[in-house]
């Protein structure tokens, strides 16, 4: 594990040496960590402790994000406070993001807790 850059080559190649999971670690420091995610067929994911990014990859599908479909695709940024019910489905099979988590266990508060 590298704490200064990781490449979607290297994500890749982690995740397949690691079968037994749909994701796969790639960078930690302090709070933050970097995943590299590839469900296949189903995303069965639970909510986290910690808010969270989604950079999508490669493929497009939709996030579920506690009800509200959001459609993605490659080049998108998602955002997924701490605790909040989301999902990926109808994604394609070549569907893959990078996760990254951050900040303290249950979230960053915001001073606006407005949404845009």
């Amino acid at each position: 594990m590298n704490s200064k850059k990781a490449g979607l080559l290297e994500a890749i190649e982690q995740l397949k040496q690691q079968a037994d999971k749909p994701f796969t670690v790639l960078m930690k420091h302090g709070t933050m960590s970097v995943e590299y995610f590839a469900p296949q067929k189903k995303d069965s994911q639970t909510p986290h402790q910690q808010d969270e990014l989604y950079i999508i990859a490669r493929g497009h599908g939709h996030l579920d994000r506690n009800g509200e479909l959001i459609v993605c695709k490659a080049g998108d940024v998602l955002f997924v406070p701490a605790r909040m019910e989301h999902h990926f489905e109808n994604f394609t099979d070549d569907f893959a993001t990078w996760v990254i988590f951050y900040g303290q266990q249950g979230g960053e508060l915001e001073e606006d807790s407005s949404e845009e």
